[in-house]
């Protein structure tokens, strides 16, 4: 397995050869940059490592999939071999960070921006910005989005974000009671809700995934993007079509029942597998970019075994269990199998990662981003890794939370705005222990007094 880039600098990692693959892998340390082209087979069909054609993209993102989930990262609570199948043919990045709810980390996602430039209100994004659905049918792509919108505005506000079809859940904020998204869901297609008799009896996720599959079918000669924000694992949780269950349960009145997420886990884990599988009977598996990633920590009521240790969910907090979620990419084209990237990547990255494997750069309409490109780290080109991440978090739920908390991050250490509270996140992953500054060393003088620099720098 290959490390790019391990936190500690001056270790050396030997090459090692891959059973059944002609791979020689280089290995670097953090401080140096990695440049490969290799050969990888994959379904029988010999691809080197560049490409000509522009790649397909499908954007898969888990909802409530933290990063103590997938069996890639030592969860031993759930099945996912097809998130794992993804991390064992790609890349799986282990410091990848969001915001701790959805809705903020969904606009900072789709857009390239820290919150304080564009976020306001939960639930909202404000039709004057730009996303990556712009970005990329720009640059010449059919556009969908199905599963999970919370962004309102409605077949305008899709249609004005860069998406050419859809089929959503939650795509109307005021007006429209939002309902099931599950059993008997509520589905919005061509500007109006679907009538029941073709919601009735069925679950969301599959007529989201039926949708993206008939998608990809129709422009399978042309580059495509599908953003697939999958309604699974939210709550409430409940039966999925492979339980017994699911034929009796009552969408309105069953309580959501948390010893069905092991399940859940597993049908979105399926549905990923399906997405994959589609791409391979067209013809484009080995030219798209698959992305599975989480839009924040495990809900707070599930408790999983990670690595022999039982975890309660992080979701709403600030600390790691509740920002470091899991991201797999896979590229047969693009990227060389079984790597391991430790490399900080912050939500706001998405966008520039996508233009550039599109080849278009951001246009100066889009106003100030934030994010840096990815996707030579993916390529194996030449990069020079993220310093520090940076979260902007005032929620402004429907609930009444609006606190701001603001922190920057690297590593090893994390500076809390306003507070002054200063972690060392790897000894204290809960911050539950702030370094006193009569104990801090002259590094972490010198590193807090950055980050405090950087918090300074961004208003």
């Amino acid at each position: 397995m290959n490390m790019i880039n391990p936190k500690t600098p001056t270790k050396k990692y030997l090459v090692t050869a891959l059973a059944a693959i002609a791979t020689l892998f280089l290995v670097y340390s953090c401080n140096k940059t990695k440049d490969f082209k290799a050969v990888t087979e994959t379904d029988g069909v010999s691809s080197n490592l560049t490409t000509t054609t522009k790649p397909n993209i499908v954007f898969i993102l888990g909802d409530d999939v933290g990063v103590d989930i997938p069996t890639c990262y030592g969860g031993q609570s759930y099945q996912t071999p097809n998130i794992d199948m993804m991390a064992q043919l790609g890349m799986k990045f282990t410091e990848c960070h969001s915001s701790p709810l959805c809705s903020p980390s969904r606009v900072c996602i789709m857009t390239g921006k820290y919150n304080f430039r564009n976020y306001d209100e939960w639930g909202v994004l404000d039709p004057t910005q730009s996303t990556f659905g712009n970005l990329l049918k720009s640059a010449g792509y059919a556009t969908f989005v199905g599963g999970k919108w919370q962004l309102d505005g409605g077949d305008a506000g899709i249609h004005g974000f860069g998406f050419d079809d859809y089929s959503l859940w939650n795509a109307i904020k005021d007006g429209v009671r939002i309902g099931s998204h599950y059993k008997d869901p509520q589905v919005y297609e061509k500007g109006v809700l679907l009538p029941k008799n073709k919601t009735e009896g069925k679950y969301g996720d599959d007529i989201f995934t039926d949708r993206l599959l008939s998608f990809i079918d129709k422009n399978k000669t042309t580059p495509f993007f599908a953003y697939f924000p999958i309604t699974l694992c939210h709550d409430p949780f409940s039966p999925t079509p492979d339980d017994p269950e699911f034929a009796s349960w009552i969408s309105k009145g069953n309580p959501s029942d948390t010893s069905f997420f092991p399940s859940m886990v597993k049908y979105m884990d399926k549905k990923i597998g399906i997405i994959i599988d589609k791409l391979k009977a067209v013809g484009v598996y080995n030219n798209t970019i698959i992305i599975f990633v989480g839009d924040n920590g495990t809900p707070s009521e599930i408790y999983s075994w990670v690595n022999g240790k039982l975890v309660q969910g992080g979701k709403s907090q600030t600390n790691e269990s509740g920002t470091n979620v899991p991201l797999t990419v896979l590229w047969p084209n693009g990227i060389a199998p079984g790597q391991v990237n430790t490399n900080l990547i912050d939500f706001t990255d998405f966008l520039p990662t996508l233009g550039d494997a599109a080849g278009i750069t951001i246009p100066l309409a889009y106003g100030q981003t934030d994010g840096q490109s990815f996707y030579n780290q993916l390529i194996g080109g030449t990069y020079t890794p993220r310093d520090w991440i940076f979260n902007h978090y005032a929620p402004n739920t429907n609930k009444g939370n609006t606190i701001l908390l603001r922190w920057v991050q690297d590593h090893t250490y994390k500076l809390y705005d306003s507070a002054d509270v200063f972690f060392n996140i790897v000894k204290d992953p809960l911050e539950k222990k702030p370094i006193k500054p009569t104990r801090m060393s002259p590094y972490e003088t010198l590193r807090k007094a950055r980050f405090q620099a950087i918090l300074d720098s961004l208003h």
